[in-house]
C-alpha cells in the first residue's frame, strides 16, 4: 500500500486543528493531495474569530485530472478541544482526532488510491467546522460537483449507518432584576427562572422513533449572576437535543415549556437522516449528528468509518490500527458497489 493510513493519521493528528484553527491542517492536506497527483480546490469558509482564532479556514475538494467523479468520500478535519498530539502502541493510534475524524480521512485517501487504480474515480471532500456549526459543509453544499453518492466518514466501527440523529442547539436567556440578597423581594432572580425551566425541560417527554430511538437532552453550558450577595439579573444555558425526526415538534414543545420565562434561540438545527442498507455490510444506528444533512447537493448519503464514537471527544481518544486498515478496503468495497448503480 503506497499510502500508509496509520502514518497519515499520526501526521494529521500532530497538526492542531480545533474548530476555527484549521488552517495549518488544511495547508498540509492541500500539499499532500497535490503530491499524490490530485487537482485540489480550496473553498474559503468564514473565520468568525471565536476564541481569538485568526487566519484562513477552507474546505478542500480534490479529484484526479480528467475525471468527473460521481462518488465522493468526505469527512471533516476540525476537532474538538483540547488538542493533544499522537502516539501509538501495537494496537492503537492515540491523539485528538485519531478517530474523529483524521483516521477516517487517512483511510479514505488510501481507499481512493485503490479505487483509482481499479478504474473507479472518486472525489475527496474535506471540510471544516463540523464540530461546531457545519459551516464548511454549508459552503461546500453550494456546488455538489455533480456527485451522485456521498460516503461520509464518522466513527461507526466500520459498520454502515442506517440512520443518524439530528442536533438542535437551544440557547436560553433569562432576565431579572438586581437587588441586595438580604432583600430578595426587591429583585427578581434570573437564575431561579432558568433553573425552573431547565428542571421542567429535563422531565419533558420528547419524540421517540422505533428505529432511531429516543430524543435526548443535554444541558451543556450554564452561566449567570454577579456575586453571591446579589440577586442575579441575567442567566443563560446552552442545551443540545439529539432529535429523531422533524425538529419542529421539539421546538414547539420547548416554546410551550419555556413560555415567557426565557428568551429562546435555536442556534443550530441539523436534521435526522435515514440511509439505505447494502448487502454484505454490518449496520448500526448513529446516535449523533453529522454533516450529511448539510451536504444534500452531494448525492445520496452513506455513513461509515473506523473508530468508536465512545472515545471521541474524550481524553482517551484512540482508534484501532486494524480498523484503519480494514476501512481502506471497506471504502473501496462500498464505492465499487455504488459504481454499479451509476
Amino acid at each position: 500500500m503506497a499510502i500508509d493510513p496509520i502514518q497519515l493519521t499520526r501526521q494529521l493528528v500532530d497538526i492542531e486543528s480545533t474548530t476555527y484553527f484549521e488552517g495549518a491542517c488544511g495547508l498540509f492536506l492541500h500539499e499532500y493531495l497535490q503530491g499524490l497527483g490530485y487537482e485540489v480546490e480550496r473553498q474559503p469558509v468564514e473565520q468568525p474569530g471565536v476564541n481569538g482564532a485568526t487566519g484562513e479556514r477552507f474546505n478542500l475538494y480534490a479529484k484526479m485530472p480528467g475525471t468527473q467523479p460521481k462518488i465522493t468520500l468526505s469527512t471533516h478535519f476540525d476537532t474538538v478541544p483540547p488538542y493533544f498530539p499522537s502516539s501509538e502502541d501495537d494496537t492503537y493510534v492515540y491523539g485528538r482526532g485519531s478517530c474523529d475524524a483524521k483516521g477516517i480521512l487517512a483511510s479514505q485517501v488510501a481507499g481512493a488510491e485503490k479505487l483509482h487504480k481499479g478504474g473507479v474515480p472518486v472525489g475527496l471532500l474535506y471540510v471544516v467546522g463540523e464540530e461546531r456549526d457545519s459551516a464548511g459543509a454549508k459552503v461546500a453544499n453550494r456546488d455538489g460537483k455533480g456527485s451522485r453518492f456521498l460516503i461520509n466518514g464518522e466513527p461507526t466501527s466500520n459498520r454502515l449507518a442506517l440512520a443518524t440523529k439530528g442536533a438542535l442547539r437551544v440557547e436560553l436567556r433569562a432576565s431579572g432584576k438586581m437587588a441586595h440578597s438580604a432583600y430578595p423581594e426587591l429583585g427578581e432572580s434570573a437564575i431561579d427562572k432558568l433553573v425552573d425551566v431547565l428542571h421542567e425541560l429535563s422531565r419533558t417527554q420528547l419524540p421517540v422513533d422505533p428505529e432511531i430511538g429516543e430524543s435526548t437532552l443535554n444541558v451543556g453550558l450554564v452561566s449567570g449572576g454577579r456575586a453571591p450577595n446579589v440577586i442575579p439579573d441575567a442567566a443563560e444555558a446552552h442545551v443540545l437535543i439529539r432529535t429523531v425526526g422533524n425538529s419542529q415538534e421539539v421546538k414547539d414543545t420547548i416554546n410551550r415549556v419555556v413560555g415567557n420565562r426565557c428568551d429562546v434561540k435555536f442556534a443550530l438545527d441539523l436534521s435526522a437522516v435515514r440511509m439505505k442498507r447494502l448487502p454484505g455490510f454490518e449496520t448500526m444506528i448513529a446516535k449523533y449528528a453529522t454533516d450529511i444533512s448539510s451536504l444534500t447537493n452531494w448525492g445520496e448519503p452513506l455513513l461509515l468509518g473506523p473508530g468508536t464514537i465512545h472515545v471521541a471527544h474524550t481524553p482517551d481518544e484512540k482508534v484501532l490500527k486494524s480498523e484503519l486498515l480494514e476501512a481502506v478496503d471497506k471504502y473501496a468495497e462500498l464505492a465499487n458497489e455504488l459504481a454499479k448503480q451509476l
